[in-house]
């Protein structure tokens, strides 16, 4: 009987292709958590076959141990935006603490770089939904370290950043704009580079991982395609699509008067209070998103780094570029009659789950 991997996230934009990937094979069966187990994404999910839903809260122990009991393995992928940065960081230990009460063997945590941490504390970089799931990640690494607990559980750390396909999706950090025919990407970069992820590589790092225990047990695999840069990115989409674009580089202060936030004065998670002292506005959160990639530079220097070379050996077919992902992207769709990318640029569509929810939601 294929072992159950119990997946907290399962409906966002990474949890699809994760599951997808776990299951595809009948290696693995799969029960996801989501508030609304009739909902298209879980309909989605639940067609895959060997996938079956729980409905409920990542904000409930009572939940979560119903999730936890049973299966053998977790991907626990908490949604900072829904949350907030401290009530991600309580459930998130909440999670580790109950898949080792409940006997879960292997446990893998979707996360974001600790920015802060790797900036040496410099408070221009504080990103709330990055440190968030950044201190977790590093605790759950310690936690690993303990004997008592080792012995019991593994675990693994998936280190992401902004999907690929966030460069041309509705209401992400990096939609683009239509200007005289052309596609603009008007964001505050400078002359940095962003840790840019493909979802479809989502699907065969964390199977890898579920699949190489030995190997992957207290790593922490941090990926990305490429570091970025929205000149060379821009070229891409010219040259594979035939369309012209551009990179305009533009302050804070005219992305946070034209952006695609506004002005940014509401809370970072749609259940976070700007009341309590602790929840940063959108505003802050992203000022301090932008300033880690205008940081963060190609061949790997600056802020944030990955290592290519690792990723290479384990994922020896992935993207590499944003050209070989717009090339990738462009065949697909003639093959499957889907819109092309300056199609899908012309008319911006949800990637995220918090964009095709509005923002409606709740724990």
């Amino acid at each position: 009987m294929a072992p159950l991997v119990f997946v907290v996230g399962g409906t966002g934009a990474q949890g699809i292709p994760v599951i997808r990937g776990l299951v595809k094979d009948g290696a693995y069966s799969v029960r996801f958590l989501t508030r609304d187990a009739t909902s298209a994404r879980s309909k989605q999910l639940l067609a895959l076959g060997n996938v079956e839903a729980l409905e409920g809260s990542f904000a409930s122990e009572a939940d979560l141990r119903k999730g936890f009991r049973g299966a053998q393995y977790a991907f626990v992928n908490i949604d900072g935006f829904n949350s907030g940065e401290k009530t991600e960081i309580f459930w998130a230990i909440r999670s580790y603490e109950l898949a080792l009460e409940e006997g879960i063997k292997f446990f893998v945590y979707g996360n974001l770089d600790y920015v802060y941490k790797k900036s040496g504390y410099d408070p221009k970089f504080r990103c709330g939904h990055y440190d968030g799931k950044g201190r977790i990640g590093e605790w759950i690494l310690q936690q690993n370290k303990v004997p008592e607990n080792a012995k019991r559980m593994g675990a693994a750390i998936f280190t992401t950043g902004p999907y690929m396909q966030m460069a041309l999706g509705q209401r992400t950090p990096m939609s683009p704009v239509i200007e005289d025919g052309v596609v603009t990407w008007k964001v505050p970069l400078g002359q940095g580079a962003v840790a840019h992820v493909d979802l479809d590589d989502c699907e065969y790092y964390v199977r890898w991982l579920f699949d190489h225990q030995y190997r992957s047990n207290g790593l922490d695999l941090e990926v990305a395609i490429d570091l970025v840069d929205y000149h060379e990115m821009a070229k891409a989409f010219t040259k594979v699509t035939g369309h012209p674009a551009k990179y305009v580089d533009i302050d804070l202060d005219t992305y946070w008067t034209s952006g695609p936030f506004g002005s940014g004065q509401h809370a970072a998670g749609y259940n976070a209070d700007l009341s309590d002292p602790s929840t940063m506005n959108i505003r802050d959160n992203f000022t301090g998103f932008w300033n880690m990639w205008k940081h963060t530079h190609t061949g790997n220097r600056g802020v944030i780094k990955r290592d290519f070379a690792l990723l290479d050996e384990i994922h020896p077919n992935r993207i590499k570029s944003a050209e070989e992902w717009f090339l990738r992207e462009e065949k697909r769709s003639k093959e499957l009659g889907l819109p092309s990318l300056w199609e899908r640029a012309t008319n911006l569509k949800p990637v995220l789950k918090i964009a095709e929810d509005g923002r409606r939601g709740r724990l």
